[in-house]
Parts: C-alpha cells; structure tokens; sequence
C-alpha cells in the first residue's frame, strides 16, 4: 500500500475543538486526554490507513483496547476524515453512533468494540498471527492498551505468544497514566522486553519522541512504545 496518512488543514490543534463537542455523563475525561497525543502522531504520521482504503486487505490495522476513554479516538478520526464532525454532539446518546466504547460496526475504521479490559492485546496478536498466516507482511498491526489492563492475567500470555513466535508486525502502545493496581517490577517495558520484544518508554507528550519510538527497526521481534503521561489523578 502506498497510501500515507493526511494531515488535516488544522492538525493537533483542531482535536481539544472537536472534544469539547462531546458532552454528557461518563466520558473518561482523563482516560481520553491521556491518548490523545499518541494517538494524533500515530494517525498523522505512521499508520498507513485513510478512509478511502480502511477496506483494503493490505491496510494498517489499529486496535483500540482502551476502550473506556473513546473521545479521544472520535475526535482523531473526525479530523482525519473517517467521522463527520456534525456527529461529535451525539456522543452518548441513544441513537447515536458514538457509545461509550467503539463499536466496529457503527463507526468506519474502527477494527474492533471494545470496552472489556484484557481484550485488545490478545485480538492484536490473533490479527498479526491471521495476516501473516495469509502471506501479508506489509501491513502493521497496532493496538492501544491501558497499563491498568495489565491488572489482566490474558495479556500475560498475549506478551508472551508475540515474543515467542517473532510477530515482528505487531506494535503496542502502552499508555501509562499510572492506573494499574499492581504494576511491573522493573516498569513495564521491561515485562515487554523479557519476552522478547523491542522496548522502549517515552513522554507521551512528546510528539517527536512518540514518532522515533514509533518507527525504530525492530527485525523479528514485536515492538512496544511505553508512553508516560501525568497521573490520572493529578
């Protein structure tokens, strides 16, 4: 695929605008703001998706597992084209396409629903293991994890089965706004890097950091970004 992600007329700038469309009870507030810089940088300037090929087979694929801050996400597929922003406003609301968790078919170039913590890394390894199965090794798998999902025992083995079998498409970015319950010695890229995969921990604010971390080599193993922001409860 030689399609590159557009950058929207107004770029970073536009999102905390299109956020603030969205109102109403239960919006994660922190859960969201705490992804909202890695999420801008990995669909302005890495994943090889745009509304116009999100069907096409030999696409990027970008998995949201933190599931319970969306606006965020919303808010960075309407500035690059998959949403109208007139449906921002919904959010929430009954008949709206925007829940409180994405909904794969609801929303365009949304790859899974999520909401239940655990989930998303486990379907990141299943994906990547299918395409290469299918003999496609171009595309890149992401997906999107809260360090508190690592409370779940499922990404345990997920970690484990993607550094053992060398799924070098699969890329994790671990957002680290310090809401685990038990947390990692030795932090979490650590855990990563024990199983075999390319780590390394960044400021998620810092957007030129993100990218380096973003498309740093790693042949024959699965990458993970870990990208430490404030504290939920700061």
């Amino acid at each position: 695929m030689t399609n590159r992600p557009r950058t929207s007329p107004s770029g970073f700038g536009e999102l905390p605008g299109l956020m603030a469309l969205m109102t109403g009870d239960e919006k994660h507030g922190p859960a969201a703001t705490s992804t909202l810089d890695s999420l801008w940088v990995l669909y302005d300037r890495v994943l090889r998706v745009t509304p116009e090929t999100a069907e096409a087979q030999d696409r990027d694929r970008f998995l949201l597992s933190k599931g319970h801050g969306p606006m965020a996400y919303y808010a960075v597929l309407a500035a690059k084209g998959f949403l109208d922003p007139a449906v921002l406003p919904s959010f929430g609301a009954y008949d709206s396409p925007l829940g409180h968790h994405p909904d794969r078919l609801l929303i365009p170039g949304v790859e899974i629903s999520s909401g239940s913590l655990g989930h998303g890394l486990p379907l990141a390894v299943g994906t990547a293991l299918g395409l290469r199965a299918q003999g496609l090794h171009d595309p890149a798998v992401w997906v999107l994890v809260g360090d508190a999902e690592f409370d779940e025992g499922s990404n345990h083995e997920a970690v484990a089965f993607a550094g053992a079998y060398g799924l070098d498409r699969l890329h994790a970015l671990v957002i680290d706004n310090s809401s685990a319950t038990h947390g990692w010695h030795g932090g979490i890229a650590a855990r990563f890097a024990a199983e075999g995969w390319s780590a390394e921990t960044v400021d998620g604010r810092d957007h030129e950091a993100l990218y380096r971390a973003f498309t740093t080599e790693h042949p024959d193993r699965p990458r993970v970004v870990v990208a430490r922001v404030e504290s939920k409860n700061s």
